[in-house]
């Protein structure tokens, strides 16, 4: 199997994950709509972990998508491995760490791989 369709079938998997943990937390603290502030609100926190996997992923999918159908090199798969870890990683932070508004090494390093990804496999589009 290809490692770029698995990636995104991960990352097709994170989306829709968070997407349904919000709806769990919605049930659990019985709110329909909307979320405290707060930086350490669950829904709070879950809703911020499926945007942000929202806004990243799907443009994410695409990139891997097309590196899984056209000849690509080794440094592009170790990307999109490193690229998927990080989405996980963000949203993991996002939704564990210890406030929404304290810096937290997990988040830092899913964002800023994230951002360094991206660009590397946007770079490797435009030079394939």
């Amino acid at each position: 199997m290809n490692i770029a369709i698995i990636c995104t079938a991960l990352l097709g998997l994170l989306l829709f994950g968070l997407g349904f943990n919000v709806s769990i937390q919605r049930r659990n603290n019985r709110r329909s709509i909307g979320y405290d502030p707060s930086p350490t609100d669950p829904i709070h926190r879950a809703v911020r972990a499926h945007a942000n996997t929202a806004e990243y992923a799907p443009f994410f999918a695409v990139m891997f998508l097309w590196f899984a159908v056209h000849p690509a090199p080794l440094w592009i798969t170790v990307t999109i491995v490193i690229a998927t870890l990080a989405r996980f990683s963000l949203a993991a932070s996002l939704l564990w760490g210890a406030s929404l508004n304290r810096p937290n090494p997990g988040r830092f390093a899913g964002a800023l791989l994230t951002y360094l990804t991206g660009l590397a496999l946007a770079v490797g589009l435009v030079v394939a």
